[in-house]
């Protein structure tokens, strides 16, 4: 294991480097990062969608979610909410805000390409039921008010950069898994929202509307207490995609200038 200081040190020179990657490099392994969170996504939601009971079809899905994160981190994709920590190169004088912020920006944009993919094809593939499920999430994600969306958002990122950082300060393949595993876990018991997971969740739901084998669900929906109306591109953007991607960033780079601070060479120096 490393100690913290090795770690804010060693990620100060990541996130350098991060900042200043050429965009297409960015932008293909932000796609990837969003295909493969998305397929982590999709197989929570295959596992989870036939058992009847909510606590444990959660327990499942938690289960099985931080597979993504793991594989991410083993194949070096670019994950919009990890690199959040960017913000210790920050303040380390190792990157600029501008480099930071174009990572961000490349990456996110990545993430929804690789997300949507996969949305596409499993709302072209799945079953009735597993889109029932998946819709059935979608709309809650969709009516979620400002602050709570803002909430959810921080609190989720705080655990999945602690997934990050518990994975890079040790050099092991099965203690990076493990450090990566847990705290995603939690944020998926928890509830938390994380907005490159929404990239794959409701964008599923909107496709899957625009099919016709679909139609009966979308009607069933209001009867089992599923406000429909809420699934629309303009609420997945405005009251679910904004608030949870402020709460990401305040929480992931907000823990990233507390590691700093704590830990970082201007403390050191002391």
């Amino acid at each position: 294991m490393l100690k913290p200081a090795d770690f804010v040190a060693n990620y100060s020179k990541t996130g350098a480097v991060k900042s200043t990657a050429p965009t297409v490099k960015l932008l293909l392994l932000g796609i990837a990062a969003g295909f493969i969170l998305a397929c982590a996504g999709a197989a929570a939601s295959n596992a989870a969608f036939s058992i009847p009971l909510a606590s444990v079809a959660k327990l499942v899905s938690a289960l099985i979610f931080p597979f993504g994160l793991i594989a991410i981190i083993y194949t070096g994709s670019e994950l919009f909410t990890g690199n959040c920590l960017i913000s210790i190169s920050l303040l380390d004088g190792s990157a600029r805000l501008s480099g930071m912020l174009r990572n961000l920006v490349i990456v996110y944009i990545g993430n929804f390409i690789g997300s949507a993919i996969v949305a596409a094809a499993v709302a072209y593939s799945g079953s009735e039921t597993l889109i029932f499920y998946i819709m059935k999430a979608a709309a809650t994600k969709c009516s979620l008010s400002f602050g709570k969306g803002l909430v959810l958002g921080f609190m989720c990122n705080v655990l999945v950069c602690l997934g990050v950082v518990c994975s890079l300060s040790t050099t092991t393949p099965s203690g990076r898994a493990m450090g990566a595993y847990i705290p995603v876990c939690l944020f998926v018991l928890c509830g938390f929202e994380h907005s490159i997971a929404n990239m794959f969740y409701v964008p599923c739901a909107l496709f899957a509307l625009m099919l016709p084998e679909y139609q009966a669900i979308a009607h069933i929906l209001p009867d089992a207490g599923i406000a429909v109306e809420h699934l629309t591109w303009l609420n997945f953007a405005v009251k679910n995609l904004v608030p949870v991607t402020i709460g990401n960033i305040i929480g992931g780079a907000g823990l990233g200038a507390l590691l700093w601070y704590c830990h970082g060479k201007s403390v050191l120096n002391k």
